[in-house]
């Protein structure tokens, strides 16, 4: 399912003549939505200093949902000569918010068809499975609870020949499991604080999947 936005359609464009410019050289794929976006903003020196590096590629797009990123994938986004040693894809949580909210299990499926494309896609690639990071400000919230039910359906696709599921959510949090506001001011994206948190906890991840 594609969008209809102005933005979204021109980032698509964009990608696409990105990913045809570089297919080649690409070894780092992140995939996911805002948050992942997000390295072009509150995380973008950390992204050229830690990932760009390594022939990073984003696409990650603000507001998508699992929907949007199998259909960027199916129209484009991942050319035959795209050939990553490493994807990392983190989505859902806007399946969980924008409003309706959708059942756990349905996200978790949309998940896992974005992972059998990927793999079906790149078959040598390792793909970095990250549960969906907390959201809301208290334990008790009831999106963050779906979007730990979420973690919880999806977490045995790690089981599978060259996935790894990563559920690395409690970097952010404080000892009592409130989500701080110097690390995610609006309870969901993260700010510079919280980019390089999980660009301390990425690199040990990727230096662990590399490893020979």
């Amino acid at each position: 399912m594609s969008r209809t936005e102005g933005w979204w359609v021109e980032r698509h464009e964009a990608k696409l003549e990105e990913v045809a410019a570089r297919a080649a050289e690409v070894r780092l794929v992140f995939a996911g939505d805002s948050i992942t976006q997000g390295w072009e903003g509150a995380g973008a020196a950390l992204w050229e200093e830690r990932f760009a590096p390594a022939g990073a590629l984003n696409l990650g797009y603000s507001g998508d949902r699992t929907e949007h990123v199998l259909w960027r994938l199916r129209h484009g986004e991942w050319p035959e000569d795209l050939r990553p040693d490493t994807v990392v894809l983190m989505i859902g949580t806007n399946n969980t918010g924008h409003g309706e909210g959708r059942p756990a299990a349905e996200t978790a499926e949309g998940i896992t068809m974005i992972v059998g494309e990927m793999v079906t896609r790149a078959p040598d690639a390792t793909i970095v499975l990250l549960g969906i990071f907390p959201r809301g400000r208290g334990a008790d919230d009831a999106r963050r609870q779906v979007n730990e039910e979420i973690n919880l359906l999806i977490a045995p696709l790690g089981e599978r020949e060259n996935v790894v599921f990563r559920d690395i959510g409690a970097i952010f949090l404080d000892e009592d499991g409130g989500l701080p506001e110097d690390v995610m001011p609006d309870a969901l994206h993260p700010n510079a604080r919280g980019y390089e948190l999980w660009a301390e906890a990425m690199v040990e991840i990727l230096e662990e999947v590399r490893a020979p």
